[in-house]
């Protein structure tokens, strides 16, 4: 009898232990629709390796939540008034700067191989290289030297004098990344040879407060405490990245408990789906709806000849109907761009040309432009040749593909046809968009930082090709003098009142010219558990794991 009652309470011993609720509070579980194409933070340049290795990767200085500029790896931020930023003449004759950055003394590696001064001059070292294949390489490029005071103080010198002469990013760890460096044979044979993509789990790639553990491509990434980090203990003991591509299948996920969260940033549900959500479930989780500066556009293949003649791309954005979209889809939350430059910028330039809907509009140049409708409907030029191009976008993600249908059908009824060729986000940021491997239009979205310049992706410098190793983002192939000279003279000009014409110029250009079809900002939503503290989004591309220390179970 004894022994019975003894096996029964047994039995009953697991009902008394912590349910999956409980075991959330220490371990954080993320859905997101995307996984990076590789891990090298400089590299291939995608939200959702910013994203995740923001949790495990500190730059020098990031924008906070209030999109005011801090010291995350630095003791204080140089500035002309505090000394730390000093202009200086330099042998060519030319005004440039030093500018002094201290780290923090108790900084470390997640082998416990200390961060010092040797890092940030290794990192100028490679990714100065133009053979790295490193996608926005400017930054590095304008450091001339770089003076190694002690273990803890390097001295960059710039070659020329710019605005973000204080704002610098990730630095790469040289006890481990210049052996990987050493090896690389030729133009981007650095991406092939690095430790971030070839040992991604080697614990001293990682100086913040999480390091990656665990990777199953295409799969999930698995984030622990790092044990030599030195700043406020994480509250959670484990995080898993967990990429589900389909966003139906994402959020059914959710409601059944194998997620705990959503990732925002765009890497997560769409934002039709949150806000549904959000009707069917109020009270089970927190719904954050961050205005953003990640900005939602179309990519036109400059060098395609039905995008040669600017009439075709003006006829292509008047015949979508985007405020409708924006009313229907979003609830009004996403607002129409006319540019890259967000209304929550101070450089916004209200004045420049804006494209309404007007399909009538649209027939007319296209019509102009020796486009006229053939029997089917589609329009046809003098030798036969339909108009007609191939739209990418990235597959899985639900409301994208419902965006694209919607502009198929309102661009059939201009008489334009749409071919629908849709690719995982890894293949499509990997290879497609990288290599320039696409023919006709592809629709994704910019990240910027506060204040950024568009250096990255409407610079000619920044074309990718073979011989630049793949860097750069200018995936159109925009090339326009005036703009590439408007950026250097944005760059070099320290006065906001003197930079503000320089960026009104840029944002005329860039809507007269349309190197690519503006579609909207997007308000980021993140759905959270009630259980989790500390999360603050931020809008801009110092994304919210970047901050995962503070996040904790309350």
């Amino acid at each position: 009898m004894l022994r019975r009652t003894m096996l029964a309470a047994l039995c009953a011993l697991p009902a008394l232990l912590p349910g999956p609720s409980a075991q959330a509070k220490d371990d954080l579980v993320i859905g997101v629709s995307q996984f990076p194409s590789s891990l090298h933070p400089d590299i291939d340049p995608e939200v959702i390796k910013a994203y995740v290795l923001d949790f495990a990767t500190r730059p020098l200085t990031s924008f906070d939540k209030d999109w005011k500029l801090v010291c995350l790896l630095c003791t204080e931020l140089p500035t002309i008034e505090n000394g730390l930023a000093k202009f200086e003449d330099r042998p060519d004759g030319k005004r440039g700067m030093a500018v002094t950055f201290k780290l923090k003394p108790d900084l470390a590696w997640g082998d416990g191989v200390p961060v010092t001064a040797k890092d940030i001059a290794f990192t100028w070292k490679a990714e100065k290289d133009p053979g790295s294949g490193v996608a926005n390489p400017h930054s590095w490029n304008l450091v001339t030297a770089v003076d190694v005071v002690d273990e803890h103080t390097a001295v960059l010198h710039l070659g020329s004098v710019d605005y973000q002469y204080n704002q610098w990013g990730y630095i790469l760890p040289e006890h481990i990344e210049a052996a990987a460096y050493a090896k690389a044979a030729g133009p981007g044979d650095y991406g092939k040879q690095t430790a971030y993509n070839r040992a991604p789990t080697t614990p001293g790639l990682y100086n913040g407060p999480f390091m990656i553990t665990g990777y199953q491509s295409g799969s999930q990434i698995v984030l622990e405490p790092n044990p030599h980090w030195a700043g406020p203990k994480p509250g959670l003991k484990r995080i898993v990245i967990r990429a589900i591509e389909n966003t139906a299948a994402l959020q059914a996920n959710l409601l059944s408990g194998d997620v705990d969260m959503i990732g925002g940033e765009g890497v997560g549900l769409t934002i039709d789906q949150v806000l549904a959500l959000r009707k069917q479930h109020p009270d089970r989780f927190e719904y954050i709806f961050k205005p953003s500066l990640n900005y939602e556009h179309i990519d036109l293949r400059k060098d395609n000849p039905i995008f040669s003649d600017l009439r075709v791309r003006q006829a292509f954005l008047l015949a979508i109907d985007r405020k409708t979209l924006n009313d229907k889809l979003f609830e009004g939350m996403q607002p129409v761009a006319a540019t890259w430059v967000n209304p929550l910028e101070q450089n916004y330039a209200p004045d420049v040309p804006h494209y309404g809907y007007d399909p009538k509009q649209a027939k007319a140049l296209l019509a102009e432009a020796g486009w006229k409708p053939g029997p089917d409907g589609i329009c046809r030029n003098a030798a036969g040749e339909r108009l007609s191009v191939e739209f990418q976008t990235t597959a899985g993600n639900r409301l994208r593909e419902l965006v694209q249908q919607v502009l198929q059908s309102q661009w059939k009824a201009a008489c334009i046809e749409v071919r629908i060729k849709n690719e995982p986000a890894r293949t499509l940021f990997g290879e497609t968009l990288k290599k320039r491997n696409f023919n006709g239009m592809v629709m994704y979205a910019w990240s910027s930082s506060v204040g950024g310049l568009p250096r990255q992706t409407l610079s000619s410098a920044q074309i990718p090709s073979a011989a630049n190793g793949y860097g750069g983002s200018n995936y159109t192939g925009f090339s326009d003098p005036t703009m590439d000279a408007d950026i250097e003279k944005a760059s070099t000009e320290l006065d906001p009142a003197k930079q503000k014409p320089i960026w009104v110029e840029m944002q005329r250009i860039y809507a007269e010219q349309l190197p690519v079809l503006p579609l909207f900002f997007r308000a980021e939503a993140h759905v959270v558990p009630k259980w989790l503290k500390g999360y603050a989004p931020t809008g801009h591309n110092g994304y919210v794991s970047q901050w995962a220390e503070y996040w904790h179970p309350g």
